[in-house]
């Protein structure tokens, strides 16, 4: 019997409730038991699907802006004081390695003894060190944090954004002066506007709003959302382009169904941020869109494969994390948007790919991913530059948050 043919919804919601608890405790207790090293806030750089560690690979600031987020709103989600202690270790590591003394904002990344490596200022990773800083605000009431969270979002705003095409230019060298290569890495289109940039700048003004409610950052991120609604995303599909040249001209063919079904959650909870209700109906519809588009993504087994090329009609036949990750929030949130049972189906055939195929018993943590067959991406860190507990831990957070309504 499936879902849509039962009465008992309730049961089918609240059965998933301690399967999350367990499952944020496990993962977060990886991170403090495997990667972090003797050394107070410092995270080991790499670690293989095989328990081998890399403690000379560079550490980035995406991965540490992660981590923080993640421990900072499990301690104030649950209450666990050790959590709180390691978001405080890797603050003070954060702060002490990463931020440029003389030029602002936050390097790329550090070597493994904490020295500038790649001194580049990415918007993605400014946006990602507002999220983390708002958080850790959140929890502490840090007053060197919010200074810092609100210092990268005006550094942004005076050297990256567009005031004629709206949006941002991708990145900057360590004077905030325009490069030649504005990618996040080598799998990217070098393109000087990207959805994924956008939507974790929006995520970060929208974290910092949270906590700060200044009339031109609330301003901002409505211009975040209209740059989603009228540029970025594709009307005829409700799918999202990746990447534009500074007029916001598509110059990609690609689906990516990760990316489409973490929008469709992400841009209304920045919605509800601001309290707009214009923004706030949009996004709910849109949401319900999205999601449903995002199906197309969804093999047999419930997995949602990578990415759609439209040019070559070719399928990226892996199953990433973190697309699994955001399915089940993208689902949930749709199901609550709609009353649609199918979405909640959906949302419980992600936790059982999950559950079957991810997840590594042995550390607690889940795999980069598996190909069709279901064989291990072997070449990738089970935790690393890329891979931290911001995806898997923040879907548990997410789900317990609004699971404990039901």
């Amino acid at each position: 019997m499936t879902i849509t043919e039962t009465c008992d919804i309730t049961a089918h919601v609240k059965g998933l409730l301690p399967d999350m608890q367990q499952e944020l405790e496990r993962i977060l207790n990886f991170w403090t038991r495997e990667m972090l090293s003797e050394e107070k806030g410092n995270v080991i750089g790499a670690m293989d699907h095989y328990g081998k560690k890399f403690p000379d690979a560079p550490k980035g600031a995406v991965l540490y802006a992660r981590i923080l987020w993640t421990f900072a709103t499990a301690a104030q989600a649950t209450g666990n004081t050790s959590y709180a202690a390691t978001a405080e270790a890797v603050y003070q590591y954060f702060n002490a390695h990463f931020f440029d003394q003389d030029f602002g904002g936050i390097y790329w990344s550090v070597d493994a003894k904490g020295q500038p490596l790649e001194t580049k200022k990415q918007v993605y990773a400014q946006g990602f060190g507002i999220y983390a800083l708002s958080a850790f605000y959140k929890l502490t009431g840090n007053a060197h944090a919010l200074k810092q969270a609100i210092e990268l979002y005006e550094l942004l705003e005076a050297t990256c954004y567009d005031p004629m095409e709206d949006g941002y230019i991708e990145a900057c060298n360590r004077n905030w002066e325009t490069i030649d290569d504005l990618r996040l890495s080598s799998k990217d289109a070098n393109e000087k506007k990207t959805m994924n940039t956008h939507l974790h700048v929006l995520e970060g003004y929208a974290q910092l709003y949270k906590v700060w409610p200044d009339a031109g950052l609330k301003h901002q991120i409505k211009q975040l959302l209209m740059v989603f609604r009228d540029k970025i995303i594709q009307p005829a599909t409700h799918t999202m382009g990746l990447f534009f040249d500074e007029n916001w001209e598509r110059k990609d063919n690609l689906i990516s169904f990760g990316h489409d079904i973490e929008a469709s959650w992400l841009l209304q909870e920045a919605a509800e941020s601001i309290g707009d209700r214009d923004w706030i109906q949009w996004s709910k519809k849109n949401a319900i869109m999205m999601a449903e588009a995002s199906t197309k993504g969804i093999d047999k087994d419930g997995g949602m494969w990578h990415e759609w090329d439209n040019a070559t009609q070719h399928l990226v036949k892996e199953k990433h994390w973190w697309p699994q990750a955001e399915a089940m929030v993208g689902f949930m949130n749709a199901w609550q948007n709609s009353d649609d049972n199918s979405f909640l189906e959906r949302l419980m055939d992600s936790w059982k790919f999950i559950q079957q195929y991810l997840i590594l018993p042995q550390y607690g943590e889940w795999k980069w991913g598996v190909y069709e067959d279901y064989s291990l991406m072997e070449n990738e860190d089970l935790a690393g530059f890329w891979k931290c507990p911001y995806h898997n831990g923040r879907a548990c957070l997410e789900l317990i948050h609004r699971l404990q309504h039901y």
